[in-house]
């Protein structure tokens, strides 16, 4: 390679950082919105919520956050086959901001299963396609690809760190209403300011994706090729098998990390309005605005770990194995839950008797390791995906991938409906220990995931073209 050569593969495509523009406005409108569902959910109808029970509302959260996972099977396997990529993108988003419109426009459980039902449905054309784009950025082999898609998720934690910040002042501050001591929270205006960040993201994909993008995620890449008049069949080597199994495996483990880590919306979110002093200089901090620490640690980090990960990479030894980084993930959420624990020692669970609040530093302390654990499993999951999933398959197994997801959310819903019945403590320890236990199973399956993972010296056939245009 020359010197030329070698230069521009130190350098990440400017495609990266349209996408990163667009996931980052993407997520302000996911998270934005998720930041205020659940005070939105429960809140009296008084208070502009809608007064669901705890237990129901986190029942309810739960299967939205999962569904929203779940989804994405269907919009993968139609933009492999029928759509293309970047089709299948806009479809998501302008199908998303719809779905905020819906939220905005009425107050009433109706238009709650439908703006919800509308998020659901374009999450799944949005979220695996977008994520398969960053991939098809870099070929098989490029070292750049982990340090790619911690670049990446900055751009998703940019916008989750912005929008409950600017949504919290919205529907605390801005646009509340007080009478006769009684606070009314402007949560409509905060699901329209979701839906106006999500179009702004969407003209800048479209605007600008050709000049950045190329051909890229034009095309269906899995649709069945025709010979003769009859279809071929798809099918897979050993290889891509393989591999296949290995992603469906660490899918498994997933299912855990993310059914600890999806509690920040839900229970971690109740616990901190309830028990925790948010008092700062004579000032309380909007609870939505808690959602913004775990992105902000992120984006403080992110850079560290992509560092790290391209200088291991750059060693004799090379970069730490995928199911390594993860295992030690799923290991940092669980130290997280437990720093948690001695929190709940001192004020307990029964909100009708809190003698005394724990110190803000203990729920700041618990986001730090999960910011670490995620650094670890989420950023290196989807490149792991986007390097070894079979090209015909792409945004299929990357939506199978967030699937894990989908279980996981349904869970994260069921164990965070138990605390009202359990209480804090018992919950939040039963999901530490299984998580820590479960990470260090996966790093003594660790070797043999990766021998699963070898190839059989054919796939870097298009690996040159790819770095000559990147």
């Amino acid at each position: 390679m020359d010197t030329t050569m070698a230069k521009q593969t130190k350098k990440h495509p400017p495609g990266l950082y349209l996408l990163f523009m667009t996931e980052m406005w993407e997520r302000f409108s996911y998270y934005g919105m998720r930041a205020i569902l659940i005070l939105y959910l429960t809140k009296s109808l008084v208070n502009g919520g809608l007064g669901m029970s705890e237990s129901s509302a986190l029942l309810l959260y739960g299967f939205f956050t999962g569904a929203v996972y779940f989804t994405p099977l269907i919009g993968g396997y139609l933009s492999d086959r029928y759509l293309g990529q970047r089709t299948a993108v806009t479809i998501g988003g302008f199908t998303m901001a719809l779905g905020n419109l819906v939220l905005f426009a009425h107050q009433s459980f109706t238009a709650v299963y439908i703006g919800l039902g509308l998020l659901i449905i374009g999450n799944g054309f949005f979220k695996p396609n977008i994520s398969t784009i960053v991939g098809e950025l870099y070929g098989p082999k490029d070292k750049r690809r982990d340090a790619a898609f911690t670049i990446f998720y900055m751009g998703i934690n940019t916008g989750a760190f912005f929008a409950p910040l600017l949504i919290g002042a919205i529907t605390d501050k801005w646009f509340a209403v007080q009478a006769s001591g009684v606070i009314e929270y402007g949560y409509k205006y905060g699901f329209l300011a979701s839906a106006i960040g999500m179009v702004f993201g969407q003209i800048l994909f479209n605007a600008l994706g050709n000049r950045f993008l190329g051909d890229i995620g034009k095309k269906p890449v899995g649709k069945p090729q025709v010979s003769n008049g009859a279809v071929e069949k798809q099918t897979l080597t050993k290889v891509e098998k393989n591999r296949t199994t290995v992603i469906f495996i660490l899918a498994a483990f997933v299912v855990f990390f993310w059914a600890g880590f999806e509690q920040a919306g839900g229970a971690l979110s109740i616990y901190t309005d309830k028990f925790i002093d948010r008092t700062l200089f004579g000032w309380e901090i909007p609870t939505s605005w808690f959602q913004s620490v775990n992105p902000l640690f992120i984006i403080l980090l992110a850079p560290l770990v992509s560092i790290l990960w391209t200088k291991l990479s750059n060693t004799n030894r090379g970069d730490l194995p995928v199911p390594t980084k993860m295992g030690i993930g799923m290991i940092m959420l669980g130290l997280g839950f437990i720093v948690l624990l001695f929190a709940i020692m001192q004020t307990g669970s029964d909100e009708n008797n809190i003698t005394v609040k724990a110190n803000i530093m203990f729920i700041i302390f618990t986001y730090f390791l999960h910011t670490i654990g995620e650094l670890f499993l989420s950023p290196v999951g989807l490149s792991f995906v986007s390097k070894y999933a079979p090209v015909k398959f792409a945004s299929l197994l990357m939506a199978v991938w967030m699937a894990s997801s989908f279980v996981a959310n349904i869970l994260a819903g069921q164990l965070g409906a138990f605390t009202e019945s359990m209480g804090y403590f018992e919950v939040f320890a039963v999901i530490g220990l299984a998580v820590i236990v479960l990470g260090f199973v996966l790093l003594s399956i660790s070797k043999k995931l990766v021998k699963m993972l070898e190839d059989d010296g054919n796939e870097i056939e298009n690996e040159n073209t790819l770095l000559k245009a990147n």
